[in-house]
Order: structure tokens, then C-alpha cells, then sequence
């Protein structure tokens, strides 16, 4: 097999790099801030500080996080759906039957976030900065228009939007669906193609008031990590 020959002489140059600090600032707190709707999702023994410093010898099999000052978790339906060819919608209802408390539209396609999930992990990070605008105070779900990465890759934006009416027939024909995937023919919604889908139960995780998110649970009622939304809010 031949080789390259490479010369015993080494030029050194000397050149400047530029850096966007203010991108590498913004990509490091929206890291930060998925890790802390991470970290209380683990199965971790929460301590106060000083019954930490009661113990006399260090335990380091113990394991230790300060408790967040707000944090719950609920269960709730959630719904992926789309067109093949047209982007992809995610919806949270409380049950199946509810009205949806949120619906967007998502800057990927249908047929890319399915082929995406056949792969492996997806996690779709939405980020949204308030500065400027006056809406810091109100609800998280209800900013309109949010950043979105898809694995850690800027993709687009994703937009809140009122259901229209096929949107709502969808929903309809899947009030019965708890948990499943499939397709919806084109000939049951009179529409111009087939809608792929994806429902299932997901843990809503809220770790703050600017931060939440949302993990698929399996059929057994397992949470894992291999599809999660996670929704955070920049000031």
C-alpha cells in the first residue's frame, strides 16, 4: 500500500482566530439550562446543606443535589403529527379528548423528524429571549415564536399556532389513540396527503418558571430520554 511522503520541514504560521463569544455565551446557558431539567430527573436523594455537614465522615456513594425552588412533574398526552411532506406539529393536551394547551409548528419536516427517531435519540431544544418585549412574566407555553435545535443543531423556528380545522378533525380521529403511531389516509381527512403521527404519554418536567420540559414515557410508564422537548426561556 503506498504512503504519502511527508516532508521532515515544519512551517509554523501564526494566524489570529476569531471567536463569537457571544454565540459560544448563549450556546453554554441554553447547555446549562436542559442540564437542570436533566439532573431532577434522575433518581437522586435530595439533602439540605446542613444534613450534609452533619454527617462525620464524607459518603461519597451519597448522592447529593441542592433541592431547586420550584420543581413538579405531571403526566400528559402529547401528540407529533404532520403531513409526509409538509412540517411537523406537536401538541400537549391534558388527555386525548382536551382542548390542546399547545400547539407548534415545528421548523423540520415530518418525514425528517421520522427518520431522525429511527435513529436514535432526538432531543428538540426551544429557546425564546424575552428582552425587550415585556413578556417575562407570562406563561412560558405561551410565547410565540421559538429557536429551535434538533440534537444540538440550529434548524429553524418553530411557531405557536391556533389549531385550523384539520388539525382538529386530526385530533378527533385520535381521541380513542392513548399510546400508538401510525398514518391517517388522505381519503379520511378529504386532505392532499397521507398525516403520519406519533402519540403517547409524556412527563412534564418544570424546573422554573423559564424552564420545562417534556420526556416520552414507554408503554410500561418508564421515562427515558430518547425523545424530549425541552422549552427554555432566555432574559
Amino acid at each position: 500500500m503506498p504512503y504519502t511522503k511527508i516532508s521532515s520541514t515544519t512551517t509554523l504560521t501564526s494566524s489570529v482566530t476569531t471567536v463569537d463569544c457571544q454565540k459560544q455565551v448563549r450556546s453554554w446557558r441554553l447547555l446549562r439550562s436542559i442540564l437542570e431539567l436533566l439532573i431532577p430527573s434522575c433518581n437522586c436523594v435530595f439533602v439540605k446543606e446542613n444534613e450534609l455537614q452533619d454527617k462525620k465522615c464524607c459518603d461519597y456513594s451519597y448522592c447529593y443535589y441542592r433541592q431547586p425552588s420550584f420543581f413538579s412533574n405531571t403526566t400528559i398526552s402529547g401528540t407529533v403529527f404532520g403531513h409526509r411532506r409538509g412540517k411537523v406539529s406537536f401538541c400537549i393536551q391534558e388527555n386525548p379528548k382536551s382542548i390542546p394547551m399547545l400547539l407548534l409548528e415545528l421548523a423540520i419536516s415530518t418525514s425528517t423528524l421520522a427518520r431522525k427517531m429511527r435513529g436514535g435519540f432526538v432531543r428538540i431544544a426551544l429557546e425564546c429571549n424575552t428582552c425587550g418585549n415585556g413578556t417575562g412574566s407570562s406563561d412560558l407555553l405561551s410565547m410565540p415564536v421559538w429557536s429551535m435545535f434538533c440534537n444540538g443543531r440550529e434548524v429553524g423556528f418553530a411557531v405557536k399556532k391556533n389549531p385550523s380545522k384539520v388539525d382538529m378533525e386530526v385530533l378527533q380521529l385520535m381521541e380513542s389513540v392513548v399510546v400508538g403511531a401510525g398514518t391517517l389516509r388522505r381519503g379520511e381527512l378529504k386532505s392532499e396527503d397521507d398525516i403520519m403521527y406519533l402519540r403517547g404519554k409524556f412527563q412534564r418536567v418544570q424546573a422554573s418558571s423559564n424552564s420545562e420540559s417534556f420526556h416520552l414515557m414507554d408503554p410500561d410508564g418508564n421515562v427515558g430520554q430518547e425523545f424530549s422537548f425541552f422549552f427554555l426561556r432566555s432574559h
